[in-house]
C-alpha cells in the first residue's frame, strides 16, 4: 500500500494551488497517493468580493478527522506579516484533541509558501508553524537547496531551504514561474522518496 500524504493549503488568489499541484506531482512521481484538501474559509462572502477573491481552488476542506488518514501532509502556506494566515491558524488549533492523544506523533510534515515580496517572511512563516509540528510530535522535512534554481541570483524566485515558494506581488499579479513549479515538484519527490521508505519498513517490520 502507498504512502499517503494529504497537501494542506489555504490559496486566496491561486498561488499556493499552484504550486500544490506540482507539489503533488511530485509526490505522485515518487509513488505516494496525494491529495490536495483546503482548509475552511474565515471570512465571509462579503469580505472576500471586495477583496476580489476568485472563486476558490476545486479541492475538498479538509476536517481535523481526515489527518488522522495520512502518513505525512505538506503545507502550502501564504504568509501574512510573516507569519501564517487566520485560516491556518484557526484550523491548526483546532487540533488540540489530536494531540491529546498522539494521532499525529511520528507523522512526516512540510511547508511551501507565497508572499508578496522576496522579503515577506517565508522562512519567518516556516519557524512559527514548526512550533505546531513539534507539539505534535511529527516529523518536519525540510527541502534543503535540493534544487538548482534555489542557487540562482539571475532574477527573483520564490522559495528557501524550509520549502518551494513563489512571489506573487502585494497585488497578485505576478504568477508562478516555471523554476518556482520545478522547485515545487523537486520537493513533492523528495518528501515522497523519505515517507514512502519510511511506509515501506513500517510495514516490513
Amino acid at each position: 500500500m502507498p504512502a499517503k500524504v494529504y497537501i494542506i493549503i489555504y490559496s486566496l488568489y491561486h498561488h499556493i494551488y499552484t504550486l500544490a499541484q506540482e507539489v503533488q506531482k511530485g509526490l505522485v512521481s515518487a509513488g505516494v497517493d496525494a491529495k490536495i484538501f483546503q482548509v475552511p474559509e474565515t471570512l465571509s462572502d462579503e469580505i472576500l468580493t471586495k477583496m476580489h477573491a476568485p472563486p476558490k481552488p476545486d479541492v475538498p476542506v479538509i476536517t481535523v478527522a481526515d489527518l488522522s488518514e495520512a502518513d505525512g501532509f505538506l503545507f502550502g502556506i501564504p504568509t501574512r506579516f510573516g507569519t501564517m494566515p487566520a485560516q491556518i491558524k484557526a484550523f491548526l488549533d483546532s487540533t488540540g484533541g489530536l494531540w491529546a492523544s498522539g494521532a499525529l506523533a511520528g507523522k512526516f510534515a512540510g511547508t511551501f509558501f507565497s508572499t508578496a515580496s522576496q522579503h515577506g517572511g517565508q522562512e519567518t512563516t516556516a519557524f512559527t508553524t514548526v512550533t505546531y509540528f513539534a507539539h505534535h510530535g511529527m516529523i518536519y522535512v525540510p527541502l534543503g537547496f535540493s534544487n538548482p534554481h534555489l542557487f540562482d541570483n539571475s532574477e527573483v524566485i520564490g522559495g528557501s531551504p524550509y520549502g518551494a515558494g513563489t512571489v506573487a506581488n502585494g497585488d497578485g499579479s505576478r504568477q508562478v514561474t516555471n523554476k518556482e513549479k520545478e522547485i515545487a515538484v523537486t520537493q513533492g519527490e523528495n518528501f515522497g522518496k523519505i515517507i514512502s521508505t519510511y511506509v515501506k519498513g513500517k510495514t516490513a517490520a
